[in-house]
């Protein structure tokens, strides 16, 4: 038997080192820890999937919760019975002891870490959503306060007009317009048209 780790966090900027401490009290080897940073989304992970081609049976597998193996309800009861039963994995839970597939293989223990496991991976999902709809609220809360998200607007030269009617007299060159402007030719005949329409300066 062979012990292996994963560890996820959401985003690089997040901190996995309890996740590691974790691993390293149980005796989990550091080379042997695989750690993502990125959404628990979907199972499309770097680490994870050099986890897997790592993996033979009879080995076994501790993740530190089950919102770290995932968030999608359907991927994570998809993705423990290929560990489980394809592959004849064993995993621990580390925050959840009834999901420990090295004990309770009777009928009734088997019973009760599949329920657990749903409604565990169910809570999993429900937070992602709920994260979502967070962001969204925020989102739609800050552009209501006039928050701008994405690059911000490219502002007019001055002497903007006077540059146009220059290029247009062919007196300027267009490069030698766009590097006036600061602009890439595509947002400059944007920019144009709401000039021309009065629309933002």
């Amino acid at each position: 038997m062979t012990v292996y780790g994963y560890v996820r966090v959401s985003s690089a900027d997040q901190n996995e080192d309890r996740q590691l401490a974790a691993m390293s009290k149980i005796g989990v080897p550091p080379e042997r820890i695989f750690t993502d940073k990125q959404s628990g989304k979907d199972f499309e992970r770097s680490a994870y999937k050099s986890l897997m081609h790592r993996l033979n049976a009879g080995d076994l597998l501790y993740v530190g919760s089950i919102d770290r193996l995932g968030r999608n309800y359907e991927d994570i009861q998809n993705q423990w019975r290929v560990l489980t039963k394809e592959k004849g994995v064993d995993i621990a839970v580390l925050d959840m002891p009834l999901l420990d597939t090295r004990h309770g293989r009777d009928l009734m223990g088997t019973f009760i870490a599949d329920i657990v496991l749903q409604i565990l991976s169910f809570v999993a999902h429900s937070e992602r959503d709920n994260i979502r709809l967070r962001q969204a609220e925020g989102i739609a809360a800050a552009k209501a306060r006039g928050v701008r998200f994405g690059r911000p607007r490219i502002g007019l030269p001055e002497n903007f007009a006077a540059l146009v009617c220059e290029w247009e007299r062919g007196k300027l060159p267009l490069a030698e317009l766009l590097a006036e402007c600061g602009m890439k030719e595509a947002t400059f005949y944007r920019r144009l048209r709401e000039f021309r329409n009065g629309v933002g300066g």
